[in-house]
C-alpha cells in the first residue's frame, strides 16, 4: 500500500489567474480563443490574433474595474472597439465596489404606461438618487419597438430589408427601461467605480447612429465640419451699371451647388449639438426639414438616419431632464 498518494479533498479555496502583465493577458486570451470560450457576442467573425485582442480588451477593461478575466469575458462586450457592460453587468460591477448601501431597478405602470426606474445609494458618502427611464423617454429617442418586423439598412448588399425584429426594445422591454434607468444612475452616482463606462444597448446605439450617418462619406465632410446652412439671401433688385450686366456671366461660370448627403448629415449634428433642451432640438428639426429635403433630392432611405441623429441627441439630454 502507497502511503504517499494524495487524496482529494474538499474545501479548499479556489483562486482565479489574473494576469499581471499584458503578456500574460494575451496569453490568456489566446487560451480562451483556442478553447472556443470567447463568446461569439464579443468577437464575431474575428479569428487569431484578432480575436484575442478583442478578448484581451475586455479582460484589461473588466480589470481596472475589479473583475476576474472570466467574470470580465461574461460582462463585457466590444462595439466599434468601444468596450461595453451588459445591463447587469453594470449593476454587478457597483454591487461589487463595496460602495453601496441599497441599490433597486425595476419596472412599473402609470397610467398605462412602463416606468422604469433604478435607485441607489453610497455607503461611503450618503449620497442618494433616483432615475426613471419611461416609456414616452423610449419613444422620444426612438427606441421603442412594437413592430414584428422591422427595415434594416444592410451595410453589405447597400439596400433597406425587412427582417424579423430581434430588438431588446421589441422584447424585453420593461427590462430594457429598468437597465436605461440604472446606466444613467450609476454612471452619475457611482462615476468612479465605472470609470466611464456605458453599457452595451447605449454603446451599440451611438454606434449604429455613426454608421448609419457615415454611409457616403464625403471627402469634403472628412477634412472638415461645417458649419449649419443660413437662409439664402433674397437677390439684389437689377441694376442698370455696367459691373451688373457681368454679374450674369459670373453666375454662369458658378457651379450650382451639389447637395452632398453627407455633409448634409453632418450638418443636422453639428445643429443639434447645440441644442440645450427638447425644445431646441425640434426647433431645428423643423429648421432642417429633413425628411423633405433627403426625399427631394432623392434619398428617401436616409430619413431613417437623420431620424437617429435627432434620437441621439434626445437621448443625450435624456438625463438632464430625467435627474
Amino acid at each position: 500500500m502507497n502511503s504517499h498518494v494524495p487524496t482529494l479533498t474538499g474545501g479548499g479555496n479556489v483562486l482565479a489567474i489574473v494576469p499581471q502583465t499584458f503578456e500574460e493577458t494575451l496569453r490568456i486570451a489566446r487560451a480562451v480563443c483556442a478553447s472556443g470560450l470567447a463568446p461569439s457576442a464579443l468577437i464575431g467573425k474575428l479569428e487569431g490574433d484578432d480575436a484575442a485582442a478583442a478578448v484581451a480588451v475586455a479582460i484589461m477593461s473588466g480589470a481596472e474595474l475589479g473583475l476576474k478575466p472570466m467574470v470580465s469575458l461574461r460582462s463585457f462586450t466590444v462595439i466599434n472597439g468601444r468596450p461595453a457592460l451588459y445591463g447587469d453587468g453594470l449593476i454587478n460591477v457597483v454591487r461589487m465596489s463595496g460602495k453601496v448601501a441599497y441599490l433597486r431597478t425595476g419596472c412599473e405602470e402609470r397610467n398605462g404606461k412602463m416606468v422604469g426606474y433604478c435607485e441607489a445609494k453610497r455607503l461611503d458618502t450618503g449620497e442618494e438618487k433616483r432615475v426613471e427611464f419611461s416609456q414616452a423617454d423610449a419613444e422620444r429617442a426612438g427606441l421603442w419597438q412594437t413592430k414584428a418586423t422591422v427595415v434594416k439598412w444592410n451595410k453589405w448588399d447597400k439596400k433597406n430589408e425587412e427582417k424579423p425584429n430581434d430588438s431588446p426594445w421589441y422584447r424585453f422591454p420593461q427590462r430594457m427601461l429598468a437597465w436605461r434607468a440604472a446606466g444613467y444612475c450609476l454612471r452619475e452616482l457611482f462615476g468612479d467605480v465605472l470609470g466611464g463606462i456605458r453599457d452595451e444597448f447605449e454603446v451599440r446605439e451611438i454606434a449604429d447612429a455613426e454608421e448609419m450617418r457615415d454611409i457616403t462619406p464625403s471627402a469634403e465632410s472628412v477634412e472638415s465640419k461645417p458649419t449649419p446652412p443660413k437662409p439664402p439671401k433674397p437677390p439684389a433688385p437689377p441694376s442698370k451699371t455696367i459691373e451688373a450686366k457681368a454679374e450674369p456671366e459670373k453666375q454662369a461660370e458658378e457651379p450650382a451647388s451639389e447637395f452632398v448627403l453627407g455633409d448634409f448629415l453632418d450638418e443636422i449634428e453639428t445643429a443639434l449639438a447645440s441644442a440645450k433642451d427638447e425644445s431646441d432640438v425640434e426647433e431645428i428639426w423643423t429648421d432642417f426639414d429633413a425628411p423633405a429635403v433627403l426625399e427631394s433630392e432623392g434619398h428617401a432611405d436616409m430619413i431613417e438616419a437623420a431620424f437617429a441623429i435627432k434620437s441621439r441627441r434626445l437621448a443625450a439630454l435624456s438625463p438632464l431632464n430625467g435627474g
